[in-house]
């Protein structure tokens, strides 16, 4: 059974801020309709298993990964919470929780 999916501020933001670099950059949401997909297939695979990503340095927090970008979650009991959506290519030292 999939659990329930909670966006932290944080990852909505992350989102908001993927989708408007690509829409500037290409001068389309073509692309940032394409990920949007994409991040959603992964989180639904997500919710059915949760076990899936890869686990981190960090207590209970997995990454996902769709093309260059990392879903970083957290499994709670009944629920899954989205915490960041990160590029690969980032530093992860620099990211915060």
């Amino acid at each position: 059974m999939a659990k329930t999916v909670v966006w932290s501020l944080r990852a909505q933001d992350d989102r908001k801020r993927i989708f408007k670099y690509w829409d500037k950059r290409n001068k389309s949401g073509f692309y940032s309709i394409k990920l949007n997909k994409l991040y959603e297939e992964a989180i639904e695979i997500i919710a059915k298993y949760p076990n899936i990503g890869k686990l981190t340095d960090y207590e209970g927090m997995r990454i996902k990964i769709v093309r260059d970008y990392l879903i970083i979650y957290r499994e709670f009991e009944n629920e899954i919470h989205i915490l960041r959506i990160a590029n690969s290519y980032q530093n992860p030292a620099n990211l915060r929780f």
